[in-house]
């Protein structure tokens, strides 16, 4: 009876148990994407929709279009301007749009990675048998599936979020903007594949191992590539942030010069710092060479400031007075060619090569990949307001990617082949740690065995290594030699006299055999002689 109960109390607990490992219970992962993605665009609409309903009770009548359908399809542009999806209005095109925007629907879109990787329980998905060979196969082969649960659990959220975001292009249409559908489409689809791949390599483990899914030379360039455009990132944060702080009475100005009013202020407030991170890539650009424009025919870099008639927008009195510039501007320019340096040295201690020639090389690749970076975020920084004097505003792109290539690529080159040298020069003093564990466990072996004899003939290893000096002479078998077999039984067993024993110990030639190359007892008394080449002394 008191076993009955115990199964009782531990029924439950053992069907949730089962219940968890049971491969039914876990959704599949489009399924799980699809709901992902649901969650996504409806969370991320009611907080535009929010923000766009307490603009339009602050705002002037029909700011907003009609009533509440024109609140929701503000809110719809929004969201498609916070993917950088463009929008098209008489006279021109709108692509001048805040990247801070993308915070909102990037942070939701990891939520939801998280939750579908977790929803589909993918560490279970990664396949239990891999192909047997040395451990850097099995952990190739162990990285390659991770990477393809990777790419699949991207593409499951990104494809149904990106089919949703076109319905929503659609709605957002009235008659004065018309969103690019396939700018849409696009923007959306690489936004949720990028943010969906990182959830669900931050579910596999912890952030320090998700750069181990790549192999070790990848590794090695995302990194240098990432440590490069991360050191310039916060030099133009920096030098944005004093721009703003010396030309404050400017942006001042400006503000009062809007009267937005509280609720005004307030949303004014949260687009300029929206546009921040566009203004910190400006400030990369800068810094890099190239510089901005704000306009056609302007133009903002360290060799001089060319500016007309700017917009009403408060942070644009930030902006540096035309004419020339002094010199010591001119040192922001070493910002990359430091950046390229530091990232040179990351390279080379993440994947040192015995090749002297080949780590320039790659630290010149890392040059190259920075610029495609810089380039990026150059194109997506900038963009059009409108037409004909605003159709040109922010950095040009490959301007920034073909100065950053140049200024990163070299430093990094030089600083990737100095380091990959001290680093090689240095390795032979100390063993490599499996030749030390290897060493360690060949001597501790040794220990155990016990020593020889030290009196013992030492003999040639093998017989086709020992020398003409080394070789003894090959024993030949003959007819005429005594019965030893009978000679040991006999006085064994006592059997013979000692008068027989006598004449064979006369008759024996054998005497101290020094031309038997093995000999050995066969435990009954027996000796036996062997003679590994007895056809050759025919």
């Amino acid at each position: 009876m008191t076993a009955l109960f115990d199964q009782l109390r531990t029924a439950p607990r053992a069907v949730l148990s089962r219940l968890g490992d049971d491969e039914e219970t876990r959704r599949p992962l489009p399924v799980s994407g699809m709901l992902a993605a649901v969650w996504t665009l409806g969370v991320g609409l009611a907080v535009l929709t929010t923000l766009t309903l307490i603009g339009w009770m602050a705002a002037p009548r029909g700011a907003f279009g009609e009533g509440l359908p024109g609140v929701f399809r503000t809110a719809c542009q929004l969201w498609l301007a916070a993917h950088h999806a463009g929008f098209a209005i008489p006279g021109g095109r709108i692509g001048l749009l805040p990247l801070g925007l993308m915070i909102l629907p990037g942070a939701l879109l990891y939520r939801a990675g998280l939750w579908m990787a977790r929803d589909a329980d993918l560490r279970l998905r990664m396949p239990a048998r891999l192909p047997k060979g040395t451990p850097r196969d099995v952990e190739n082969a162990r990285r390659r599936a991770q990477l393809v649960l990777v790419a699949q659990a991207g593409i499951s959220l990104a494809a149904p979020y990106a089919l949703l975001a076109g319905v929503i292009a659609l709605v957002a249409r009235n008659e004065v903007t018309q969103p690019f559908l396939g700018e849409a489409l696009v923007s959306h689809f690489v936004l949720a594949f990028l943010t969906g791949s990182v959830a669900t390599a931050r579910t596999i483990g912890p952030w320090r191992s998700m750069l181990r899914l790549l192999p070790e030379r990848a590794r090695s360039l995302v990194a240098g590539t990432a440590v490069a455009l991360t050191l310039q990132l916060a030099a133009a944060a920096v030098l944005v942030l004093a721009a703003i702080v010396v030309n404050f009475g400017e942006i001042r100005d400006r503000s009062d010069m809007l009267s937005p009013g509280f609720v005004g202020g307030l949303l004014l407030l949260l687009l300029e710092g929206l546009y921040l991170f566009n203004a910190v890539i400006w400030g990369l650009s800068y810094i890099a060479g190239p510089g901005f424009a704000i306009g056609t025919g302007t133009l903002v870099a360290p060799t001089g400031v060319k500016l007309s008639a700017v917009p009403t927008l408060p942070m644009l009195g930030a902006l540096p007075a035309p004419g020339t510039t002094p010199a010591w501007v001119m040192a922001v320019i070493a910002v990359p060619f430091v950046a390229g340096a530091v990232a040179g040295v990351v390279m080379a201690r993440i994947a040192p090569t015995p090749s002297i020639e080949a780590a320039p090389l790659w630290g010149f690749v890392c040059g190259l990949s920075t610029g495609m970076m810089a380039g990026a975020l150059a194109a997506l920084s900038g963009g059009p307001l409108g037409g004909a004097r605003l159709s040109v505003i922010g950095p040009s792109p490959w301007e920034v990617a073909l100065s950053v290539t140049l200024e990163v690529g070299v430093a990094a080159g030089i600083s990737a082949g100095l380091a990959n040298w001290w680093l090689i020069s240095r390795r032979p003093a100390v063993a490599p740690e499996p030749v030390r564990k290897a060493g360690a466990a060949i001597t501790k072996a040794a220990r155990r065995v016990r020593p020889h004899d030290r009196n013992a003939r030492v003999l040639p290893g093998h017989w086709m290594d020992g020398t003409e000096a080394d070789t003894q002479p090959i024993p030949v078998i003959k007819d005429d030699w005594p019965d030893e077999h009978a000679a040991a039984a006999a006085e064994t067993f006592g059997g013979r006299d000692d008068s027989v024993r006598q004449h064979d110990k006369q008759h024996d030639t054998r005497g101290d055999r020094k031309d038997i190359v093995d000999e050995s007892d066969d435990r009954g008394g027996h000796v036996i002689y062997m003679d590994p080449y007895p056809w050759e002394r025919e």
